[in-house]
């Protein structure tokens, strides 16, 4: 079953580290199985207050996000990401 992984951006505390982030991010996906659908695109809030930015990734399965989530690439790119902004992530599986 299809999984998407989530990334909701709160708050951005260094351009520099999300930059850095970035560039560490594209070469992973590509050998990942990762998807990007989504990435801080234009937003219309139904409900409450607007983050600064949403990604959405579309993996084969939820096992394959979460091996990419917890690979040692990632995790040594997403330091970045901890230091750049706050954010909310999870992963969700897809329906049938």
């Amino acid at each position: 079953m299809t999984a998407y992984a989530i990334f909701i951006q709160e708050r951005s505390r260094d351009a520099v580290e999300l930059q850095t982030y970035a560039e560490m991010l594209r070469p992973l996906l590509g050998g990942s199985g990762g998807t990007v659908l989504a990435a801080h695109g234009p937003q219309d809030i139904l409900e409450g207050a607007a983050p600064e930015g949403v990604v959405m990734v579309s993996f084969p399965t939820m096992e394959a996000a979460r091996a990419f989530y917890d690979s040692s690439d990632y995790q040594a790119a997403v330091k970045h990401r901890f230091l750049g902004a706050d954010y909310r992530s999870f992963i969700i599986g897809g329906v049938n």
